[in-house]
C-alpha cells in the first residue's frame, strides 16, 4: 500500500516512508536523536522520554521513537511484534496524518516514518512537523476553569469526531493550544471510523472519558482543586455538542 504522495525508501537497514519533498535530502540518520547533536531537546512533557525538538534551521520539527507502556514495557520498551510493513505503526501514523491533514484538520504534517526489524520483531520511529508556539493543555491547566480553552477543545474534539477519527489516547497532553487554535497530536493506533456513532457516544465517548481522566490526574498531581476540572468539563461539553 502506498501513494503518490509518499516515497518509500530503504536505507543502511532502514525503511522508511518520506514526503516527496523531502526525499531527496532524505537521511537515515534523522532518527537517531544523536546525530543531530545540540540541535536535538528531548520533549519534556507528557512523553516517556522518547520525543525530541529537532531544529533543521529554519524547520522545525518533532522526532518520536515508539515506545510501550504499562507492564508489557518491563519485557521490552520499543519492540513490537512484525506483522508487515503496512501494519508498522510508525507507516499507519504517518498515513493516516496524511488522510488528516488533507481533510484540512488540524494536525502536524508529517515529514518521515520509519522501522527497523529485527527478526520478528520491529522498533519504529517518526518525524512530524513542530507546531511552534502551541503548548500542551495539560501544561497551562493550572487555574484554567474559567478559560476559553475548555470551549476551544470541545469544538476541536468535535471537528474530529465528525470526520471519524477515535483517537487511541486523547489525553490533555496530546491537545495543544495556540492563541484561539486547537490541534491533536500522536496519532499512534488511531483510527477513520467510516460510520461514527452519534456525537459522544460509543467510541466517541470512551475519547471524552479519557481525556477527562487525563485532566484529573493532572489536577490531583499539581495539588489543585478538582474544581478545575469540575467547573471547566462542563464547558467542553457544551462547545462539544453545539
Amino acid at each position: 500500500m502506498g501513494s503518490d504522495t509518499e516515497v518509500h525508501i530503504e536505507r543502511d537497514g532502514i525503511n522508511a516512508l518520506v514526503m516527496p519533498e523531502w526525499a531527496e535530502h532524505f537521511d537515515a540518520g534523522w532518527f537517531d536523536p544523536y546525530f543531530w547533536g545540540e540541535r536535538a531537546v528531548p520533549v519534556s512533557s507528557g512523553g516517556r522520554g522518547s520525543a525530541w525538538f529537532i531544529e533543521r534551521s529554519p524547520e522545525h520539527w518533532v522526532l518520536r521513537h515508539y515506545r510501550r507502556g504499562g507492564l508489557i514495557a518491563r519485557v521490552s520498551e520499543s519492540a513490537y511484534v512484525f506483522l508487515g510493513e503496512n501494519k508498522t505503526r510508525s507507516f499507519a501514523e504517518f498515513r493516516l496524518l496524511q488522510k488528516l491533514h488533507n481533510l484540512g484538520l488540524p494536525v502536524p504534517k508529517p515529514i518521515s516514518a520509519a522501522y527497523v526489524r529485527q527478526g520478528p520483531t520491529y522498533s519504529a520511529s517518526i518525524i512530524i512537523e513542530r507546531l511552534t508556539g502551541a503548548v500542551a493543555w495539560g501544561d497551562c491547566l493550572s487555574g484554567s476553569a474559567d478559560s476559553k480553552n475548555w470551549e476551544i477543545v470541545g469544538r476541536l474534539i468535535r471537528k474530529f469526531h465528525d470526520h471519524g477519527l477515535d483517537h487511541a489516547d486523547l489525553n490533555c497532553f496530546n491537545v495543544l493550544l495556540k492563541h484561539d487554535e486547537g490541534f491533536l497530536i500522536d496519532f499512534d493506533r488511531s483510527v477513520i471510523r467510516h460510520t461514527p456513532s452519534a456525537p459522544g457516544k460509543g467510541w466517541q465517548a470512551s475519547n471524552l472519558e479519557r481525556l477527562h481522566r487525563s485532566l484529573v490526574k493532572v489536577v490531583e498531581q499539581a495539588g489543585e482543586p478538582l474544581s478545575t476540572v469540575d467547573n471547566g468539563w462542563p464547558k467542553l461539553l457544551r462547545a462539544y455538542f453545539a
